[in-house]
């Protein structure tokens, strides 16, 4: 099937979803695009998601502010203008810096944009509860790695 011209302005972009705290608009969906996923993304200061794994490749585009990461064991910081891109399988975690950030990320397939619709289903979920946050990421093939203390 070929997917049909996409054009997202501003004023047709959709709601954003509330991902603990973590705004995320989808700018296409994979169901859409016939294969990947693209996002814009904006998050306050400290927040961001602990470990964790998907079989879908994850890019991040900063636009504004800095992006703490680690990609399977490996740290680094990334500031506007910077691309970082995560392969499918590697485990990996981020945290937004001094300010928040803005940002786009893109997938290589669908399959994040449905986790994300789900996860802000829940509504005033804030993440505290790790349960459910396994259970949510489980069924799209998201793998939460466990808290190390």
């Amino acid at each position: 099937m070929t997917p049909s011209p996409l054009i997202v302005s501003p004023e047709d972009r959709p709601r954003a979803l509330n991902i603990a705290g973590t705004a995320i608009t989808i700018l296409a969906s994979g169901a859409q695009t016939a294969g990947y996923e693209i996002f814009h993304t904006t998050g306050p200061e400290g927040t961001g998601p602990g470990d964790h794994s998907h079989p879908w490749d994850e890019s991040f585009y900063v636009i504004s502010g800095q992006l703490g990461y680690v990609i399977d064991g490996t740290e680094g910081v990334a500031g506007p203008g910077t691309l970082v891109h995560v392969p499918g399988g590697a485990t990996h975690s981020y945290k937004f810096g001094q300010g928040g950030i803005e940002m786009i990320s893109m997938t290589s397939r669908e399959g994040a944009s449905r986790m994300y619709v789900d996860f802000d289903r829940e509504g005033s979920w804030d993440g505290s509860d790790r349960a459910k946050l396994v259970a949510l990421a489980a069924k799209h093939g998201q793998v939460v790695a466990p808290r190390v203390l």
